[in-house]
Formats: C-alpha cells, sequence, structure tokens
C-alpha cells in the first residue's frame, strides 16, 4: 500500500486554476501518489498524481476496466511489489510510465493521462490539461 496525499481544489471561472499547485513537491514523496481533485474542461475530475524522482505523471482516477477510482479508499492507492499501481476494485495493474494495464481485466488498455509539470517545488497542471 502506498501512503497517498489528498488535496482538493475549487475552481471557478473567475479563478485562474493555474495560479495553484495540485500538491507541492514536499507532500508527495519519491515513489508516492496523491489524488487531487480539480475541473478540467468544466468537469470535477479526481487525479492520481504519481512522483518518480524529478518527474511527476498524472491520470484520472478511473479504471478503464469497470469505470471505478482505482483507490481503495479517497487518496491511498496499492501498489503491488513489482512497482505497479493496483486498481482496489478488480486488481487491474498498471504500469507507472503510460499507464497501461499489465495485468487484470483491461490488459493492454491504459489510464487516461492529463499533463502536469513539476517546476517551483510543486506539482501544477500543464499547458494542454489548463
Amino acid at each position: 500500500m502506498s501512503e497517498g496525499v489528498r488535496t482538493s481544489l475549487s475552481n471557478s471561472h473567475e479563478h485562474d486554476r493555474s495560479a495553484e499547485p495540485l500538491v507541492t513537491l514536499e507532500r508527495l514523496p519519491d515513489g508516492a501518489f496523491a489524488e487531487v481533485e480539480v475541473v478540467l474542461d468544466g468537469d470535477a475530475e479526481s487525479l492520481i498524481v504519481y512522483r518518480d524522482g524529478d518527474h511527476v505523471r498524472a491520470w484520472l482516477n478511473i479504471c478503464p476496466h469497470a469505470g471505478r477510482r482505482l483507490d481503495w479508499a479517497p487518496g491511498q492507492f496499492l501498489k503491488s511489489k513489482d512497482g505497479h499501481l493496483v486498481c482496489a476494485a478488480h486488481g487491474a495493474s498498471f504500469e507507472l510510465v503510460g499507464g497501461e494495464c499489465v495485468g487484470g481485466p483491461c490488459r493492454g488498455e491504459s489510464l487516461r493521462a492529463v499533463d502536469v509539470v513539476a517546476r517551483d517545488g510543486a506539482v501544477w497542471l500543464g499547458e494542454t490539461a489548463a
């Protein structure tokens, strides 16, 4: 199990969401996950943010198999001994570079990536996500 961080952003039309980080790197240790809630294209979405050294990646917190959240409790994710993200509902395993399912009921499908960048000690939505 990986300890997670859960944060939420309130992004209204009057508020520039790029002005607030998703999570600080201090709160996202190397190899850890965080769950953050953002508004993308007008819809509230839960994201999984993963840190791998100086790199960060994010995906929608939705398993392609059944459309359920991957966390077993808000912000709490399972990580296999092989270093894969594991869906708490049906055990699908996702590699953490591209989000591809490498085992379980949705083998070959992928998590939906969300563009994020690490800068100034925090994780921010990338240009294509904002």
